[in-house]
């Protein structure tokens, strides 16, 4: 791969337009902004990062998380291009000094597919198929689709969500340019390849992303390990069976500023809920730095007398993102050849020096036992999962039997954007999916709660 090639302000949908296009803005700023003043991005502040949504402590939600990983992955691209266009001078006063921009675009976008209450719904729907009513709908659908289903994602469905056009909107969905859209997709090969569950794209969006790697030169590579083709002759629309991509380059920065963000700031909010004692917090902390750093951070909020507990994990916080910032943007450039050739294995949280990878390792298992199973955590999760099942059996149901009473009344519910009455069980299906994912948190407990009969409106 090559970078003069691998940035393209060319946009899907409007490819036709791309030569008209010769105005001082930057396509990529108008990326970011097309993202920010979206419906499906200020509806994030209203689902669910880790703890359940705030009430008198205000902790991370999906919008609040959204905004600070954008904002470490603008350093992250800003400080790559600069090195790398030292290294490399071509680059200069070329569309590769606006990684940073590309990056932060797709940092806004990379949690905007996730369906309400989290990992807790994305679950829901894997095994309402999976293991719930929705198995009958096996003989109906494709082995693709069955997958799709199966092994539902949210990081999948932002690429959807992204590119899809839904009813009376444009070709192309959001219309964002193919870099931006690139960035996003974590893992280059579709469910039916998947490794735990983890998969980049929805069947139904593959030619979107063919058309993607081919204009970017993103290269064919070996499927990964424990992934599998479908048989012979079973692609859809085309699609290979047996193929996956090189990860495309600016996904690594939009990965390492979402594990930056996500791991330290969720220490910062169990500090707040009192999950972890400050000396606890503190410790996992400073570990990230040799003793000469730590005396010199602590002698620093001596100095300034902090002494307000919450204060001092902020600055603590800070200096803990800024150090992993400046080593994932250094392991980057070290590493850009295998980058490049697609030979690259890991993230770059992975590749971390020793003292920082141990750390950062810490913080992960403290994380699973203290924080990701604590019983606020926990609650929020159960109820999530009953929610989402109980929507998505009671809409599935409907638009399998659209010609019942209640059946009728439920699909008025739903938005003429998502065509709940297709011709076929795999259309009806995905636009329930859709639907689903639409919701925010509350909107989702707010249409449980009326259909089951526990709430009704105020006249």
């Amino acid at each position: 791969m090559n970078w003069l090639q691998l940035i393209s302000n060319k946009r899907l949908g409007q490819e036709y337009r791309h030569p008209e296009r010769h105005d001082d803005r930057s396509e990529f700023k108008r990326d970011y902004d097309r993202l920010i003043f979206s419906a499906p991005f200020r509806r994030l502040q209203n689902k669910t990062q880790v703890f359940p949504l705030p009430g008198s402590i205000f902790v991370h939600n999906r919008l609040t998380h959204s905004l600070e990983v954008a904002s470490v992955g603008m350093s992250l691209g800003n400080d790559v291009g600069r090195f790398l266009t030292d290294r490399h001078p071509e680059l200069a006063g070329t569309l590769f000094e606006e990684i940073g921009t590309i990056v932060s675009a797709a940092c806004l976008a990379h949690d905007m597919g996730n369906p309400p209450f989290g990992h807790s719904g994305e679950k829901a729907i894997q095994t309402y198929f999976s293991e719930g009513p929705g198995k009958v709908q096996k003989s109906s659908v494709s082995s693709e689709f069955w997958s799709d289903i199966t092994h539902f994602d949210g990081n999948a469905y932002a690429f959807r969500l992204l590119t899809h056009s839904f009813h009376g909107r444009r070709r192309g969905g959001f219309v964002m340019t193919y870099s931006t859209l690139a960035s996003i997709v974590k893992y280059p090969f579709p469910s039916y390849q998947a490794t735990k569950n983890k998969f980049g794209f929805f069947t139904t969006e593959y030619d979107n992303y063919l058309k993607i790697v081919s204009e970017l030169g993103i290269p064919q590579l070996p499927l990964p390990n424990g992934a599998h083709s479908l048989p012979t002759g079973e692609g859809q629309g085309g699609a290979p069976t047996g193929v996956a991509f090189a990860r495309y380059p600016l996904v690594y920065l939009v990965e390492a500023a979402d594990d930056i963000c996500y791991e330290i700031m969720d220490l910062e909010d169990a500090h707040k809920l009192k999950l972890l004692s400050y000396a606890e917090t503190e410790r996992l902390m400073l570990g990230f730095f040799d003793e000469t750093e730590q005396n010199r951070i602590l002698k620093r909020l001596q100095e300034e007398a902090v002494t307000d507990l919450n204060e001092r994990i902020v600055y603590l916080r800070a200096c803990v993102i800024g150090r992993l910032e400046r080593e994932c943007v250094n392991t980057f450039v070290n590493n850009e050849e295998a980058i490049l050739n697609g030979t690259f294995s890991g993230s770059l949280i992975d590749h971390l020096p020793e003292r920082q990878r141990e750390a950062y390792r810490q913080c992960v298992s403290l994380s699973v036992d203290r924080i990701y199973r604590s019983k606020p955590v926990l609650d929020v999760e159960l109820s999530g999962y009953k929610i989402i099942e109980t929507l998505l059996h009671t809409f599935i149901e409907a638009v399998m039997n659209p010609t019942r009473y209640h059946s009728q009344q439920l699909l008025n519910l739903v938005s003429p954007q998502y065509d709940v009455r297709a011709d076929s069980v795999e259309g009806r299906i995905m636009a329930v999916i859709d639907y689903l994912c639409g919701m925010t948190d509350v909107f989702a407990l707010d249409v449980y709660q009326k259909i089951n009969g526990i709430s009704l409106p105020i006249v």
